[in-house]
Parts: C-alpha cells; sequence; structure tokens
C-alpha cells in the first residue's frame, strides 16, 4: 500500500526537494505551504512526472490550519503515514533588536506549529489498528545546526531549534507506546532562499558582502562545501522509510561536519 506524507514549507528549499525526494521513493505526498501557487507549481511538476501530489495552503501558526491541512492530505489519499515538520522561518536578530511581536511571530511558526503538527498528526495515526508492536506513524521535525549549538546573530531563530530538539524526545517518550517514533533532522549551511536571507543580513550588519556573511556560517565544515537540499532530503527519507523504525527520539545532523555528537 502506497505510504502518504504531507511536508509543510514544501513550496521551496529544502521542504520542495524532501517533497520531490519521498515522491520518487514512492510516496503519495501532499505539498504544504503559505505560498499555495508555488505549492501548486511543486505538485505540478510531481504529477506531470507521474507522481502522485497535491498542493494545498497551510499556515503553520495557526492550528486550525495545520489540523485542516492534515485532514485534506488523508482524505486525498485514504491514509496518512509520514509528516514532516519543515515549515520555518530564520530572521537576522541581533540581541538588542528583538521585538515582542517578532519573538511571538518566530516562536509561534517555529515552535507552536511543531506541536499543532504532532496533534494534527496524531489524530490521523489513532486511526489505524496497530498489530505486534509495528511502526504505524511517523513525525519528522526540522531543527538545525543552530539548534545544536548558538548561531551569532540567530537569537531567536536557534532557540527555537533548541526547542524543536526537546519537544522531539518528549514526543517520542509520550508516542513510542503508540507505535509512532518522532525524530528531527538538524541541517547546515544549504544553498535555499532563507540561508542565502539569513547571510546577506548578517552581511549587511557587518558591513559586509553576502559572501561574508555566508563564510560566517559555513567557514567551519569539514567537507568544505555547502549543502545541496537534495543531500537534507536524503536524510529525511532515511528517517521517513522502514529503515529507521528502530529510530525515536534523535537529531540526525546533516550538516558537513561542523558538529560532532
Amino acid at each position: 500500500m502506497t505510504k502518504v506524507a504531507l511536508i509543510t514549507g514544501a513550496a521551496q528549499g529544502i521542504g520542495r526537494a524532501i517533497a520531490q525526494r519521498l515522491a520518487n521513493d514512492g510516496f503519495s505526498v501532499a505539498v504544504a505551504d503559505r505560498n499555495l501557487e508555488a505549492a501548486k507549481q511543486t505538485a505540478f511538476e510531481l504529477t506531470t512526472d507521474g507522481k502522485h501530489a497535491v498542493a494545498m495552503y497551510i499556515d503553520v501558526a495557526d492550528r486550525d490550519s495545520v489540523y485542516e491541512a492534515v485532514q485534506k492530505t488523508y482524505n486525498a489519499f485514504d491514509g496518512f503515514d509520514v509528516l514532516v515538520n519543515n515549515a520555518g522561518v530564520g530572521p537576522t536578530t541581533p540581541i538588542e533588536t528583538i521585538t515582542p511581536e517578532q519573538f511571538d511571530q518566530v516562536y509561534h511558526i517555529n515552535v507552536a506549529g511543531v506541536i499543532w503538527g504532532i496533534q494534527a498528526a496524531l489524530e490521523q495515526f489513532r486511526k489505524k489498528k496497530r498489530i505486534n508492536k509495528q511502526i504505524i506513524g511517523k513525525i519528522i521535525n526540522a531543527t538545525s545546526q543552530a539548534g545544536v549549538v548558538g548561531n551569532p546573530n540567530l537569537l531567536l531563530y536557534s532557540g527555537t531549534k533548541f526547542a524543536v530538539r526537546g519537544i522531539t524526545q518528549v514526543a517520542a517518550r509520550d508516542l513510542a507506546k503508540e507505535g509512532i517514533t518522532v525524530n528531527a533532522f538538524a541541517p547546515g549551511i544549504v544553498k535555499t532562499p532563507m540561508m542565502y536571507d539569513i547571510a546577506h543580513r548578517v552581511g549587511e550588519n557587518a558591513g559586509k558582502d553576502d559572501e561574508w556573511g555566508m563564510q560566517t556560517f559555513a567557514k567551519d565544515i569539514a567537507l568544505e562545501r555547502l549543502s545541496e537540499p537534495e543531500e537534507v532530503a536524503a536524510a529525511v527519507a532515511f528517517l521517513a522509510s522502514k529503515d529507521s523504525d528502530y529510530i525515536t527520539g534523535q537529531t540526525l545532523i546533516v550538516d558537513g561536519g561542523m558538529q560532532f555528537h
């Protein structure tokens, strides 16, 4: 039976690469994003290539929107197996510049969005009948290398990504007895629009160019190059597959050797 996955923030960058990889691996995928037109384009490209995909709007900061997207995914494919909580924002936040409004926005998207996703996925997973301690559902959360060690100028972003790692561990313990695994992936410096925007702002704040901003984060990569989105997607594909059935509560670091744990 074909597995079904919903990926949030799937219209571009890492999320788009994840949707493409899971579709290539045989999943039916829901491409969910606030940018519905871009999500439709990604889904169109997948269906044109013979894959099963639908596009849908989601605002992960809005609990009702998350529940609606998960329910629509279940209805579209008559099942639900994997949720990838990928959507997030990464503003550059020198400490003295942080406002209450910015705090609320970033934490609602990056942290609350993960919690709402876990809740909504759990509702669908519990519709299944579990036999012989099998795994009936997988939740995969996006943290970051910046959620493993604090990165300069990213106080809000790093804080949210540390929180996601903690949420992942607690949810993994709480849901294991129901046959649900919860893991996280931690990308490093990936060639995505969000990363280039962060690098631009860091460079701008220092009176330097974008390349200087990128190298601020990239200089300690053991493999001496930036990551492609497809390399992160490959790690997520492993966490979504049967090969990871005995893994839960873990953060898989995909950073080319910036951190060793």
